[in-house]
This record gives C-alpha cells, sequence and structure tokens, in this order.
C-alpha cells in the first residue's frame, strides 16, 4: 500500500531516447552495417564455433544500470553478428529454412516500429494482415469463403488444422464436454515420413500418440494409398472413427510428395478430413515448371504453409488455410467482455485471434507484403523452380562420382546421398559420414545434416536458399571428395 500513496515524480520517465540526433546517426549505421553483412555474406564461413570468451558474454547476469545505446550495438556487432546458425548464406542446406531477404528484415523494422498487436481491430495492420492470407488462398486455389491465420510456422499451422479436423469429426461438442465424450477413438493417419510435429498436435489435442497411424511409405517416400485403405478398413472393424488423413506435400527427410490426387479421392470415399502439411512443397503452386506436383492440393479441408521458407520472408511466419471458415472460427472464437465489438471506432472490424491460440499477436504480415510487391510472385515462383533445378544438377554430379550414391529419389529440392566408404561395414560408414559434415561445417565450407532413410543414415543437402549458385554445388562435390579421402582408413 506505500506504494500507492508514493508521489509521482517530477521527472518523469520514458524509453525514448534524450538526443534523437545521436539515435538516428546510429540508426543509419546500423542500416548501413546491416546491406554490408548480407552483401559480404559470400565471404564468411557458413558458420563458426563460438570462443569461449564470446560464449561466457552470454553468462553474463542481469544489467541493473544503462549502458550506452552504442556500446550495446558493439556488443552485438562483436558477439553476435560473426556468430549466426548460417541459414542466410548460399551453402548452408542443413535444413529446410528459408534465407530471409533485406526488405524481410526492413520490413521487421517498420512492424516493431509500427507496434500494431494484431489480435485483430480496425486498423491497417490488421487489414494487411487478412490480405497477406488471402494471397495465400489465391496461391494455394483455395476459394475466397476459406478462412486463414498467420502463426509462428509450420507446427503451430499444422496443429491449428488438426484441432478443427479434430472438432469437425468428433461427432461431439469437443470445447464445451472434452475428448472423453467422444464415443469411438478418432484415427488420424500420415505416411511414416510425416513430421514430428503431427505427433506433438494429436498428443496436445489428448488423443494419445497411437491416434496417428503411421502408413508404410512405397518406394518413393510417399504413403502407400493401398496400405492407407487396408488401415482405415481394420480401424473401422476394431470400433476406432477414421477421422482425418494428413498429406505431406514435401517430406522433411526428402521431399517427397504424397499422391495428393489418389489421397483426395480416398478422403471424399472415406468421409475424411484431408489436411495438407505443405510447409516444404505447398508453395510449388507457385512455381511455372513443378506446380503440377501440387495441381490436387486445393481439394485438401485444410493446408500448412511456411512463408519464412520459399518465399523467404525472415522468420518466423506460418499459414494455415481452412475451407471451412465457419468450422475454423468455431474452433477457437471466444466472447472476452473486454473485446466486444463495437459499431464503429477501434473494434469495429474483425478480431483475428478467434481463429487460433494467440490473442497477442506479432505484425508478421509486412515481411511477406512488402517482399511479394517488390518482387511480384512470378519471380518467387522462379526462384523455386531454379532450387529444384539446382537439387536435381546436385543429383547428377553425385551419381557421377564413383565414391558417391544417391541413398533417396531427388524429388524436389532435398538430395539425399552419402559417401561410399567401400570396405567398412555400416557403423564405420555412418561414422565417416558425419566425420565428413562436421568438418564442413567447422571449416566454414557448408552446411548439411544428416538423416536416415528407411534405415540407411545418409548426408542431407536442402536447397531453399535464393542466394546458392551452380557454383556453391561445384564446392560441396569437391570438399566432401576431399575430406572423404583425407579421412578414409
Amino acid at each position: 500500500m506505500e506504494s500507492l500513496r508514493r508521489p509521482i515524480p517530477d521527472q518523469e520517465e520514458s524509453l525514448d531516447p534524450g538526443d534523437w540526433s545521436d539515435v538516428r546517426a546510429l540508426g543509419h549505421r546500423m542500416i548501413d552495417d546491416s546491406i554490408d553483412y548480407l552483401r559480404d555474406v559470400r565471404e564468411r564461413p557458413v558458420w563458426q564455433e563460438m570462443p569461449m570468451e564470446v560464449k561466457t558474454v552470454f553468462e553474463r547476469p542481469l544489467p541493473r544500470v544503462a549502458t550506452p545505446l552504442d556500446a550495446v550495438y558493439r556488443q552485438v556487432m562483436e558477439n553476435l553478428m560473426p556468430y549466426p546458425m548460417g541459414n542466410i548464406h548460399p551453402r548452408f542446406w542443413s535444413w529446410y529454412m528459408g534465407s530471409s531477404n533485406l526488405t524481410g528484415a526492413l520490413a521487421d523494422f517498420l512492424a516493431a516500429v509500427q507496434g500494431s498487436n494484431l489480435g485483430g481491430g480496425n486498423h491497417a495492420a490488421a487489414s494487411m494482415d487478412n490480405q497477406v492470407v488471402n494471397w495465400c488462398k489465391e496461391m494455394m486455389g483455395f476459394p475466397p469463403s476459406a478462412s486463414g491465420t498467420l502463426v509462428s510456422g509450420g507446427s503451430m499451422a499444422n496443429l491449428i488444422a488438426l484441432t478443427v479436423a479434430r472438432n469437425v469429426k468428433a461427432g461431439v461438442n469437443i470445447r464445451e464436454d472434452g475428448v472423453g465424450t467422444i464415443e469411438k477413438p478418432l484415427r488420424f493417419y500420415a505416411s511414416d515420413q510425416v513430421h514430428s510435429c503431427h505427433r506433438k498436435a494429436v498428443e496436445a489435442l489428448g488423443l494419445g500418440n497411437k491416434a496417428l497411424r503411421r502408413i508404410p511409405s512405397d518406394r518413393d517416400l510417399r504413403i502407400d494409398v493401398a496400405a492407407l485403405r487396408a488401415a482405415i478398413r481394420e480401424d473401422r472393424a476394431a470400433g476406432f472413427q477414421p477421422a482425418c488423413l494428413i498429406a505431406t506435400a514435401g517430406t522433411v527427410n526428402t521431399g517427397a510428395i504424397d499422391d495428393l490426387q489418389s489421397l483426395a479421392n480416398l478422403a471424399a470415399d472415406e468421409d475424411l478430413w484431408l489436411h495438407v502439411d505443405g510447409c516444404i512443397g505447398a508453395l510449388l503452386s507457385i512455381s511455372p515448371e513443378n506446380a503440377y506436383r501440387v495441381a490436387d492440393i486445393a481439394r485438401a479441408d485444410s493446408i500448412a504453409l511456411d512463408p519464412h521458407k520459399w518465399l523467404h520472408a525472415p522468420f518466423e511466419v506460418g499459414c494455415v488455410l481452412i475451407r471451412d471458415a465457419s468450422a475454423h472460427r468455431g474452433a477457437f472464437a471466444v466472447t472476452q467482455e473486454y473485446l466486444e465489438s463495437t459499431p464503429r471506432g477501434l473494434a469495429s472490424a474483425e478480431w483475428l485471434y478467434e481463429y487460433g491460440l494467440q490473442t497477442t499477436r506479432g505484425f508478421r504480415a509486412l515481411k511477406v507484403w512488402m517482399a511479394l510487391q517488390e518482387h511480384g510472385i512470378e519471380k518467387f515462383g522462379r526462384l523455386i523452380d531454379q532450387n529444384i533445378a539446382q537439387a536435381h544438377r546436385l543429383s547428377r554430379l553425385i551419381e557421377q562420382e564413383s565414391l558417391f550414391e544417391l541413398v533417396a529419389p531427388t524429388s524436389i529440392n532435398i538430395v539425399c546421398f552419402r559417401y561410399r566408404s567401400p570396405g567398412l561395414d555400416s557403423a564405420a560408414r555412418k561414422a565417416l559420414n558425419i566425420e565428413i559434415m562436421l568438418r564442413l561445417q567447422e571449416e566454414g565450407i557448408a552446411a548439411l545434416s544428416d538423416t536416415t532413410v528407411h534405415g540407411e543414415h545418409c548426408l542431407r543437402v536442402a536447397i531453399n536458399n535464393h542466394r546458392t549458385r551452380r557454383e556453391d554445388l561445384d564446392v560441396l562435390v569437391q570438399e566432401t571428395l576431399r575430406l572423404g579421402a583425407l579421412l578414409m582408413p
């Protein structure tokens, strides 16, 4: 109570600078440094280990007093910027990530300056959020009546979609009565190549991991449609309720795309919700040469996609689209007394938070909006085709080298291969390939990841980078051969 009686100081404080001219000068310097940072990205290692003295910087205790902003910025330039994950570098192919773009980065700055909360309401940022969602619907061939929302990324987009699917197919009022009132246990289906976020989703939805039935994949790493049909029949006979089919447009391991046409037909025949996890491949729909690969994606009930991948928006921004807008809103809308709509003013527009889990939502739309306006969707489509052509060129280079072998077919832009290492057993071959991968990273040459495909360990090159050039692939082949020869016992 004593603090409540304390008078307001004569000199009230703010986080705004005392001298705007100093901040203006530093701001210009930051922009100049940022442009140089991107311009010179090829001259830096893809990745480098932080020295111990840098690591200790991030163990310092909470600052209690002020530090001049130019000194703070100096710490950022010395201890943060030289040690990135590396995904903006043209030879970063470790995981399936976008490589960002300068316009998007500037947009994030402007979005933060503008400061809007995208929970909804009648303001320009909310209108832009809706516009970007509408553009995503157009890219996917979804009708204008469909709904959607921007989220943090693919994991959240898939969770939102599967929540709607569960609620629609449960046969009871899940929101009021809970999953315990479902008469027959629900079953969701996906291939054995499905992303792990779907397991997390069904667990979070209260269905349990066993509710997600993994169907074997075929030789091309796509879901086996015949095995899927058999599993559905088996589950119905056992008293389960088949509810949702998760088709994958671009698996995380190899980029394989399920047979969307057959799965759409099957979902219609079996009265299943068809969800397409398109976080890797949905945006193929905008590419001139490869759109045919996802030609039936518009038949889905829901789609998850990631603008921070093949639209190269800075992290983070994902999108989920739902064909049935009323089912989408019905899964999340809650009337809150302090957010009642009004006939005019700030609360006179739709509340965007009613389409997802977040009430507070960041202004993710601007970085997508500005880059699309600057470059046009046709250029992004060409860049997708470019990455796919690069991946197939790398596959050909691998096939031409006797010491390399492809471990999986190259579908779109993910190449799985290994150094053959003749004479070594499987454990020694795996250890050799991992060591090659680690040396490539530690020497700053290239960043790859590794994975296991149908029991076979391999290196994985995911080319989702608008800065990658043919010569970068040549470097990868040459350096992998060099390291393999160096490390072979």
